[in-house]
Formats: structure tokens, C-alpha cells, sequence
């Protein structure tokens, strides 16, 4: 193998490794990243400066308030109990049969990340009232977090058109998209993801039912919920996901951008970083209009549990720190990503993810090339990020030479990035076995089913589009 290939393949499994050992992306991205350069004849300092952190920086200008808000919002949910009210009323409204009971943790966590509240807070908003309705009911613990995964880390993260959630973001600044990007193959890959998981996890759950396998004897993390808590009727508690949705369609099909918006600032001194063009940042702004928006709906509608301006200030201020560890995280990702794609061995790497001519589109080798990135990372985010910007303009060029829209390429990119970034270094994976009290032994093998689920769907999404031309 060649010297140069290798150095890059250590240092992707050097971070892979620390990375799953809890070590912070934020540190060993660099470190990897300097290491391999350093490897390869690079100097180190430039290294470091110009090619990671000059990249990280352009990533947190781009997507940093999208982060930020959507933290906030999220927070809001969560403090107020309008998040807790929702997941309640869907869980204990559907029934106790196992079907239903599936149905119902998939369903509330798909509402709430569909919404804009971010994964994390779901885990933590639904995990009670699943852990009570399977207590109650005697189904096995170690179910619930297949359950919330399905409904929270699939669909409404990346394949729904629409969903505000960050990997639905990414790939409009590349490809000039909106967030309603390739509508028939997100909803035609949610339909197999949600039909073949939900099938998958309610036969596990009736299997151990059958073998007599109950809740389980668990101490770590069970919840207790107080019967008295007051909790929002579910059309009050919906109220600030509706208004993130309608105001972010609104703006993106009924507001046209002024296109010379923009001329002002490529002219200032000092002002660096300034979008190319209004197409690449229009959906950006409108998910930041609306987020603001659903924020100050959720102020208003939970302000009896907020009560003061101190806990007001609290709340917000709590949403906006959590911000800052997700975005440094994915960000170190994307500058470790510039300074790989600049060693002398990437350009084989390249040559051959983009030669990967399958079907006869650039769908095939950006699938992959986002799937493999993603799982490396252990992030969505990360990995599409990183692969995006890298390749992202030659497979622009090779689908407008083929007569395909960069719709598609939006789609497939989006939900390619949702597939192997679950994998049990997957920060998301490790946060939601917490908040559970569950191991990896005891749970993962069924989060892993739906991880190889979600990639498949990915490729069945292509063979369609190879055969009638789907958008």
C-alpha cells in the first residue's frame, strides 16, 4: 500500500479509536490531523492555523446559529415541560399492546425531532414515559432504546423533506437546495424506514414477550414521574413545533431574497466570509427566522413554568452553552477533513470514490463516500460535512453533466450521513444508553439493526431513482 494512503488510513482509525474510547474529537481531531500532515512533509504550524482551523471557522460562520437557536429552542422545550407534555400524551394515549406501544415512543420522538427540538432533548423528554409504560406493562427495558432511536435518529433527522434538523441543513449550502429538497425520495425512504422498523422492533418486543422475558431488574436511571406534575395538553405543547415548520416553509416558498442583498458585503473591508450568493444561505435564514420564531411561542406558552426573568435567563443561557461542545465537535471534524483532503495521498482516495461509476450517477459514490466519512466520525455531521467538502462540487459537475438536479443529490446525501454515523462511538448512541441506564451489550445489537436498516434504505432510494427517474 502506498506510504501516503496508510498515513491517512491510521490517522481515520487513530481518531475513530479515540473517539470511541471517550476521548473529545475537539483534541484528537487536530492531533490526527497534524500528525498525518506532519507524516506527509507538511509543516505543522500552518498545518494547524491555516488548514484546521481555517476551515473550522468557515463551518461555525455557516452553521453556528442554526446550532445555537436550535439548542435554545430545544432547551425551552425541555424546561418548560411542553416536550414532556407531548411525549406523555402520545405514549399513554395509544394503548399498552405491543404495536402500540412501539408505535407510540417512535411516533413521539419523530413529532419533537420533526419539530426542531434536538435528538439529545428527546432522549431525555421521552425516555420517562417509555420506561413507565414499559414498566408498567412488564416489556423488556433493554427495547426502549431501539424504540427511540427509530423514532428520533432516522426519518426526521435526515430523510423527511423539511426537517429542520442540522444534517437536512448542511447540504444547502453545497448544492444551492432548500430544505424541502427531493421530496418523493424522503418520503418514499421514510415510508421504508418507518415501515420495516417499526415491523423489525414489534417483532423483537412480542419474541421476548413470548420467551417470558419481562422489565428486568434495573436501578440505574429509572425514572420517577410525579403524578401530580401538571403537563400541557398535547395541542397546547405542539404549538412552537407548528410555528418552527409553517414559518420556515413560508419563507422558503413565498420569500423571494433581493439576489444583490448580498453585494454590499462583498465589497466591505475587513468583512470576511461573505456568502457567494444569496441561494447558498436563503435556507439557512429562513430555518433561523423560524427557530427564533418557535422559541418565542414556546416563552409565551410555557411562561407559567418559567415564571421569572431569572429562569428565563437560565434556560436560554443553558440552551446556548450546550451549543457550543456539538458545534466545536462537528467543526474540529470539518477542519480535520480540509487538512486530510489537502495530504498527497487524498487525490488517490478521491479518484477513487468519485470513479465509483455504479448506475451511471454520482448517487452511488457520494452514498458511499458520506456513509464511510459518517461512520469513521461517529456524526452525521461531521461526515457529510467533511465529505461534502470534498467532493461535493464534482458531484455537482457529474450530475449536471448527466441532466440530474442537485435535489437528488441533497436527498442522498442527507440520509447517507444518517446510516454508519450510528455506530457505538456515535456520541448520540452513547448519550441515549446513558439516559436509559443501559450498556452496549444489553441494547446495541437492536440500535445496530436499525443503523443497517437506514443504510440500506439509502441504496434502495438510488436503485429507484436509477430505474424511473424519482426526485
Amino acid at each position: 500500500m502506498d506510504f501516503n494512503i496508510l498515513v491517512i488510513l491510521l490517522s481515520l482509525i487513530g481518531l475513530m479509536t479515540f473517539a470511541y474510547r471517550g476521548f473529545s474529537v475537539i483534541m484528537m481531531a487536530p492531533i490526527m490531523a497534524i500528525l498525518a500532515a506532519t507524516l506527509t512533509g507538511l509543516d505543522v504550524m500552518p498545518s494547524y492555523t491555516e488548514l484546521f482551523m481555517g476551515k473550522a471557522v468557515t463551518y461555525i460562520k455557516s452553521y453556528f446559529p442554526v446550532f445555537m437557536l436550535g439548542a435554545i429552542f430545544g432547551k425551552v422545550m425541555e424546561e418548560t415541560g411542553l416536550a414532556r407534555g407531548l411525549a406523555s400524551a402520545i405514549i399513554n394515549g395509544l394503548g399498552k399492546e405491543p404495536a402500540k406501544a412501539v408505535l407510540s415512543i417512535v411516533l413521539a420522538g419523530s413529532i419533537l425531532t420533526y419539530g426542531g427540538v434536538l435528538l439529545f432533548v428527546v432522549v431525555f423528554a421521552v425516555y420517562p414515559f417509555a420506561a413507565a409504560l414499559f414498566k408498567e406493562a412488564n416489556y423488556p427495558k433493554r427495547l426502549i432504546p431501539v424504540c427511540i432511536a427509530l423514532g428520533a435518529f432516522t426519518a426526521t433527522m435526515d430523510a423527511l423533506p423539511g426537517t429542520p434538523q442540522i444534517q437536512n441543513v448542511i447540504p444547502t449550502t453545497y448544492f444551492g437546495t432548500n430544505l424541502y429538497a427531493g421530496p418523493l425520495a424522503g418520503f418514499i425512504g421514510s415510508a421504508i424506514i418507518y415501515g420495516l422498523g417499526i415491523v423489525y422492533v414489534t417483532h423483537r418486543l412480542k419474541s421476548a414477550i413470548a420467551k417470558g422475558e419481562g422489565y428486568g431488574n434495573h436501578t440505574t436511571n429509572e425514572p420517577v414521574i410525579d403524578p401530580n406534575a401538571r403537563l400541557f395538553p398535547w395541542y397546547v405543547a405542539c404549538l412552537p413545533l407548528v410555528t418552527v415548520l409553517v414559518v420556515n416553509f413560508a419563507i422558503t416558498e413565498l420569500v423571494t431574497w433581493n439576489p444583490a442583498i448580498l453585494e454590499p458585503f462583498h465589497s466591505m473591508k475587513g468583512v470576511p466570509l461573505v456568502a457567494a450568493k444569496v441561494q447558498n444561505v436563503a435556507s439557512i435564514w429562513a430555518l433561523i427566522i423560524a427557530l427564533v420564531s418557535g422559541i418565542l411561542v414556546a416563552l409565551v406558552v410555557g411562561w407559567r413554568e418559567i415564571k421569572t426573568v431569572d429562569g428565563m435567563s437560565k434556560i436560554l443561557n443553558a440552551g446556548a452553552i450546550g451549543s457550543l461542545l456539538a458545534i466545536m465537535n462537528t467543526a474540529s471534524e470539518v477542519g480535520y477533513g480540509n487538512v486530510i483532503s489537502q495530504l498527497p495521498g487524498f487525490a488517490e482516495v478521491a479518484n477513487f470514490l468519485i470513479g465509483i461509476h455504479i448506475g451511471g450517477t454520482p448517487l452511488v459514490s457520494e452514498a458511499v463516500s458520506v456513509t464511510v466519512l459518517a461512520g469513521i466520525t461517529g456524526s452525521a455531521s461531521g461526515g457529510l460535512a467533511i465529505a461534502l467538502e470534498l467532493m461535493a462540487q464534482d458531484w455537482l459537475a457529474w450530475g449536471q453533466s448527466i441532466g440530474m438536479g442537485p435535489e437528488i443529490l441533497h436527498r442522498v446525501a442527507s440520509m447517507a450521513s444518517g446510516g454508519l454515523d450510528t455506530l457505538p462511538h456515535n456520541g448520540a448512541v452513547i448519550t441515549l444508553l446513558a439516559v436509559c441506564g443501559l450498556t452496549h451489550k444489553e441494547s446495541y445489537k437492536d440500535i445496530f439493526a436499525i443503523t443497517v436498516l437506514k443504510t440500506f434504505t439509502v441504496f434502495v432510494i438510488i436503485f429507484i431513482y436509477s430505474v424511473t427517474g424519482l426526485h
